[in-house]
């Protein structure tokens, strides 16, 4: 039987918490992303569109990079956050910061579809009765894409459990502070006779990512049964 050491264990909780933070950290903004982008016309749609799909196109170790870059010690964020005493990279903070930037085109692009598939009657049946537009947006437009929001979600806490190269060059591979199941997993593989611990957790990675997509479908055909 395989006993997990305190760090993997670490590893493993960690993983959860950046996964959790990245997703919840996140959502607030992809919605509102998702709604701009959905309802707001205006100029350089296109490109913003491009950025946004930028991560998922570009090597997370480029991410990783321009973060470093960017809430490092000298970086142009960074050194007022150093300033004020706060330190981001090499701390989990970064890992989550990490995981929440190459996640986030999914959560956008999932809502983004939940919101264009309503009923667009729907939406202007509320405007002509008066509503405004964040009435429109709470009563009609949320309810009506919770499906994508569900989807979305779940997606990026799946990538953001997976998240290796991003999140290795921001903030490391330390046991018990950083180090996440992936940077455990390629510990282990790298490291002559920890095939066997690699193994056991990418099993442990695999449920926990089964077990977010049994919840998903759960959820989705619950939603499904009350529409």
């Amino acid at each position: 039987m395989i006993s997990f050491t305190p760090a993997d264990m670490d590893a493993i909780r960690l993983s959860a918490k950046v996964a959790v933070t990245a997703t919840l950290v996140s959502l607030p903004f992809g919605f509102l992303v998702a709604y701009v982008m959905s309802y707001v016309p205006f100029r350089g749609k296109t490109l913003l569109e491009v950025l946004l799909n930028l991560p998922l196109t570009l090597p997370p170790v480029v991410i990783g990079y321009l973060l470093l870059l960017s809430v490092g010690r000298n970086g142009w964020l960074g050194q007022y956050l150093d300033a004020a005493g706060i330190r981001i990279v090499f701390t989990w903070y970064a890992a989550a910061i990490a995981s929440a930037v190459v996640g986030f085109p999914l959560l956008v692009r999932s809502i983004r579809i939940g919101m264009e598939s309503i009923d667009e009657r729907l939406i202007q049946a509320s405007r002509t009765l008066g509503a405004r537009w964040f009435d429109t947006l709470f009563t009609v437009i949320l309810p009506l894409s919770l499906r994508g929001v569900l989807a979305g979600s779940s997606l990026m806490f799946g990538r953001s459990l997976g998240e290796f190269g991003a999140t290795i060059i921001v903030a490391g591979n330390i046991p018990g502070v950083t180090q996440t199941m992936p940077l455990a997993i390629y510990e282990y593989a790298s490291s002559p006779g920890g095939e066997r611990m690699a193994l056991a957790l990418c099993v442990v990675a695999i449920i926990l990512s089964m077990a977010i997509l049994f919840l998903h479908e759960y959820l989705g055909r619950r939603m499904g049964r009350r529409d």
